[in-house]
């Protein structure tokens, strides 16, 4: 249970005190990985926005001063005689750097700080009456230059080099980058908040677990967190239940099977102490021999059935398949059950179809494993049985029903139905319920009919879930006694006569 939901809580073999090792495991942890999962797309987002913001936020601010620019020199060419006067109050308000004032006089003569930057080619346009609006470099250094005409000839130069609208722009950027840096610190720890509130619900559903691994039964967990954590959650505790309820079964099962060993094994003990102190008389000894090879017979079918049980659980189980005659099955079984059932003084009857009566009953399964259900639950009737009374072995062919499906499964030939009826006290509707549960039965009636170590009928119906076969429990004639239980399969087809 260890291995569940890997990386959530801490694994038992790190020491915790190191903090290097503290530090791993919360790596490794899902809080952990949901956190930088978290951190790194923020920074990612941050990063993206940053590297579209800063270019946009740099290009508007180049427009606005353009723009800015723009419009002063309008002003300056519409009333240059005031040139002067707005000048300065413009740069009182706006401060001394933010742009200079050149002229241009009627013959091409450029004054002033764009005096370095115009070239004839950029004067000769505003002489023509042009408006110049762009960006040019000097020396290295870009500068905005707006240029107007003036109506008595020559013309205003405006010129701001483009450094000083970058370093109003870098102005504005530091808010932006405290915006971006609290954006991602919220992203953090929102991620660090969602990891908890999801990786929450597994620590202790992990807990759970662990704390189950170590034998603890009625663990409940308060299933939490998103849908598929509720499902984990609920999960374990059916998980619990299970457990419980299968570790009970296996509890009493051992307990019956402890019980029904104990007594021929006291038996054994008790005529063995006897032979050993000479108490057996001479006479006696044929008798107590009997006596031990019985309980010795008893215990072998203990040890039988337990390992039958064990090779049904196996995952190398294989079956033999190959057509069988289900009546030559059925002889071979009366056959061989025959002694026992006439030193119990039960008629052992077959009951197969007459061989003109149709095609032979023949099936495709492991001939070896059918008898072995066969052999079960001959063994359980002719225990309960009573002396005097029948007990029945039919086999016969049932229709099969008009569904499509079941006709095509059967290929219209057929079901071949193996009754094993007996006449002993019979089966409840609720017995019926747990007739094939381990052990069931013989606690139930333990003491009050005829029961063995509850193990045979828990073996047959194994043993035909895993050959695919249809064992059930069939209910008798209300005016007859005893228990009837059916084994079907399909009938082979295309048999040769």
């Amino acid at each position: 249970m260890n291995g569940l939901l890997p990386g959530v809580g801490a694994p038992e073999q790190h020491p915790r005190g190191e903090p290097g090792n503290a530090l791993m495991l919360w790596l490794r942890s899902l809080a952990g990985r949901i956190t930088l999962v978290t951190a790194a797309v923020a920074i990612l987002a941050v990063l993206v926005t940053g590297s579209v913001a800063f270019p946009l936020i740099r290009s508007a601010a180049v427009t606005q001063a353009r723009e800015q620019l723009s419009r002063q020199a309008d002003a300056f060419s519409a009333a240059p005689v005031a040139a002067q006067a707005l000048d300065l109050r413009e740069r009182h308000l706006l401060g001394p750097d933010n742009y200079d004032l050149s002229s241009i006089t009627a013959g091409g003569a450029v004054t002033g700080a764009a005096a370095q930057i115009l070239s004839p080619d950029e004067v000769h346009p505003v002489l023509a009456g042009q408006k110049i609006s762009r960006t040019l470099t000097k020396g290295g250094v870009q500068f905005l230059v707006e240029a107007r005409p003036l109506t008595k000839g020559g013309g205003i130069v405006l010129t701001r080099s483009l450094a000083d609208v970058n370093a109003a722009s870098a102005r504005l950027l530091q808010p932006t980058l405290l915006a971006l840096a609290a954006g991602l610190l919220i992203a953090v720890l929102a991620g660090t908040l969602l990891a908890r509130r999801l990786s929450g619900p597994l620590v202790r559903t992990v807990a759970a677990a662990r704390r189950m691994a170590g034998g603890e039964r009625t663990v409940h967990l308060e299933p939490a967190g998103v849908t598929e954590v509720r499902a984990v959650g609920e999960a374990i505790n059916s998980l619990d239940h299970a457990l419980l309820a299968s570790e009970s079964r296996q509890r009493e099962f051992l307990l019956s099977i402890s019980h029904e060993i104990r007594t021929p094994l006291t038996a054994l003990r008790g005529y063995a102490e006897a032979l050993q102190d000479g108490l057996i008389p001479p006479e006696d000894t044929a008798h107590v021999g009997q006596t031990l090879a019985t309980e010795t017979d008893r215990l072998d079918g203990f040890v039988r059935d337990l390992l039958a049980l064990a090779r049904l659980e196996a995952d190398d189980f294989t079956l033999d398949v190959q057509r069988v005659d289900i009546p030559a099955l059925l002889e071979q079984a009366q056959r061989a059950w025959q002694p026992a059932a006439a030193q119990a003084g039960v008629d052992l009857t077959l009951q197969i179809p007459a061989p003109d009566a149709g095609e032979p009953l023949m099936v495709i399964t492991d001939a070896q494993r059918l008898r072995q259900i066969i052999d079960g639950l001959i063994g359980n009737a002719l225990r309960v049985t009573p002396p005097g009374k029948p007990l029945v072995l039919h086999a016969g062919i049932e229709e099969p029903a008009p569904s499509p499906d079941v006709a095509r499964t059967t290929n219209q030939q057929g079901i071949v139905a193996i009754q094993v009826r007996d006449n002993g006290p019979g089966l409840t509707a609720d017995d019926a319920a747990i007739a094939f549960d381990r052990g069931a039965l013989a606690r139930r009636y333990s003491g009050q009919r005829p029961t063995g170590s509850g193990l045979g009928l828990s073996i047959a119906a194994r043993l035909a879930q895993r050959m695919n076969l249809n064992l059930t429990v069939e209910p008798t004639d209300p005016a007859e006694n005893g228990a009837c239980f059916c084994i079907r399969l399909p009938r082979a087809t295309n048999v040769q006569r």
